[in-house]
């Protein structure tokens, strides 16, 4: 194997605790030349889309790939903001903040950062820059509450594909999932409330989640049933009867059978049984994005209005909600024990670095 190039090294520099947050990724730009990449390193993830590659190969680069990019373009050109791509500046927002929610509880030095799992921002980009600002010690900390192989799974593939490539390897953990987190779910809460606060309660409340096949229920995976705990906590914390609420699965893609209900399906539903208000929110989603701008509050709203509904509201995801960074500073701090504090003499750790330094280099060191 070829080892990646080391960053030039000197004794004596200080070490740093590293957190990631990492997102699934967005295209450069709203254009189909854009998003053929996107869509191809997207789409060609084995965890992503678990078909034989040969069949899949001929599928994707024959029909997929020729037809969709346009498609896709049109959808992201409506969501566009001037400063780029609503996940990616939401995401950005997000680490900038956590970073200063975490600086008011951390002593000691750390930096945070935030990566893609597709497209650009990539994370052994990420990491490597990490990695030569000091980190011995990095936290990869997933934008999705709710573990799934697809999601979850692959961002550690490859922050662990660049470790495995790496000589002198930085310490790594991972946060799987936060799906029931006292904070997290608190987070939640407030951010509906907000909404409700404005516009009073709907008849229904529908929580959307992002759909996957349904065979990876079937093959072991806990998504299906870590969707079902949140919205349980979530429905709890709002103080919401079974009747007041659905549970359903969005963005289906395929033939195959997904999990179940269809949110496209159950707001329809709804619309025709009489329902006058529906409230549709986006657990899984930490920053707004495609998924939630276009296919929820443009997509759904069309589907429950012309199915007979009177009134719709998407509440947006969490983005930038103060008590949505807390949650994230929560679960950091929660995953970092032993590698963070919150008494740090700066000075002694001066002088400790150069007392080492200065040993090193009496010894021979170059550096």
């Amino acid at each position: 194997m070829s080892y990646l190039k080391e960053p030039d090294y000197t004794h004596g520099t200080q070490a740093r605790t590293g957190i990631l947050l990492v997102n699934l990724g967005t295209p450069e730009a709203p254009t189909a030349k854009a998003l053929r990449p996107y869509l191809k390193e997207f789409l060609s993830d084995p965890r992503v889309v678990e078909i034989p590659r040969a069949v899949w190969w001929l599928i994707l680069n024959g029909i997929i790939l020729n037809t969709r990019p346009k498609k896709s373009a049109e959808k992201y050109a409506v969501i566009w903001t001037p400063d780029g791509s609503p996940l990616k500046v939401h995401t950005e927002k997000q680490a900038k903040l956590l970073k200063g929610w975490l600086g008011e509880k951390i002593a000691t030095p750390f930096m945070v950062e935030y990566a893609m799992r597709y497209g650009s921002t990539s994370i052994p980009d990420t990491l490597a820059r990490m990695k030569a600002a000091g980190c011995e010690r990095i936290l990869i900390l997933p934008a999705y509450p709710q573990y799934a192989a697809s999601s979850t799974a692959t961002a550690f593939d490859m922050a662990f594909d660049w470790l495995q490539k790496t000589r002198n390897q930085p310490a790594l953990r991972t946060v799987k999932h936060y799906h029931d987190h006292p904070a997290y779910i608190r987070a939640q809460a407030a951010n509906i409330r907000d909404t409700w606060q404005m516009h009073g309660r709907p008849d229904v409340l529908v929580m959307s989640f992002h759909g996957v096949p349904r065979y990876t229920l079937d093959k072991g995976d806990p998504y299906h049933c870590e969707c079902q705990k949140t919205g349980r906590l979530l429905a709890e914390a709002l103080g919401l009867e079974p009747k007041q609420y659905r549970l359903t699965f969005q963005s289906r893609f395929g033939r195959a059978e997904w999990l179940q209900p269809y949110t496209d399906k159950t707001l329809e539903a709804l619309g025709r049984e009489g329902v006058s208000r529906v409230d549709v929110v986006a657990p899984g989603f930490t920053a707004d994005c495609l998924e939630t701008l276009e296919e929820l509050a443009m997509e759904g709203r069309d589907s429950f209005l012309q199915a007979g509904g009177k009134e719709f509201h998407y509440i947006p995801a969490l983005n930038e909600h103060p008590q949505w960074i807390a949650a994230l500073g929560r679960i950091a701090l929660d995953n970092l024990g032993g590698w963070v504090n919150d008494t740090w003499d700066r000075d002694a750790d001066e002088q400790a670095r150069q007392t080492s330094r200065n040993l090193a280099l009496s010894q021979g060191a170059q550096r």
